[in-house]
């Protein structure tokens, strides 16, 4: 493993730990994660979603947390408070792994970004 990537995980638990810290649960995994920044993002609070909303509700955070790399821009919030995202660029074909570290690393930006967190 590269130094870069122990550093991404170490980062990554890092911000999971803070996480825990801060809503009481550790989120188990990447998509915990997009879950909770979908439901950030999204604005209403905590309630109870269908499969179908939390499906969206992690696009969302896909979505968002992407932005910052220039691949998606927010289009328009519709009548029920979702917000709607347009691709700006394609997105590059990445194994599996690589999809995960990109968004780990645009997670962390999101985070440092919108919460003025920084992690080390």
């Amino acid at each position: 493993m590269f130094k870069r990537d122990l550093d991404l995980e170490k980062k990554w638990s890092k911000l999971l730990t803070g996480l825990e810290e801060s809503i009481g649960k550790k989120p188990k995994d990447l998509n915990g994660v997009l879950f909770l920044i979908g439901v950030q993002e999204l604005g209403q609070g905590t309630k109870v979603f269908s499969k179908e909303q939390k499906q969206d509700l992690m696009h969302i955070a896909v979505c968002k947390v992407l932005s910052y790399a220039g691949y998606y821009e927010l289009d328009f919030v519709d009548q029920e408070g979702w917000p709607h995202w347009k691709l700006m660029k394609e997105l590059p074909h990445f194994d599996l792994l690589d999809q995960e570290k990109l968004l780990k690393i645009q997670i962390l930006e999101y985070f440092e970004k919108e919460y003025q967190i920084e992690i080390k």
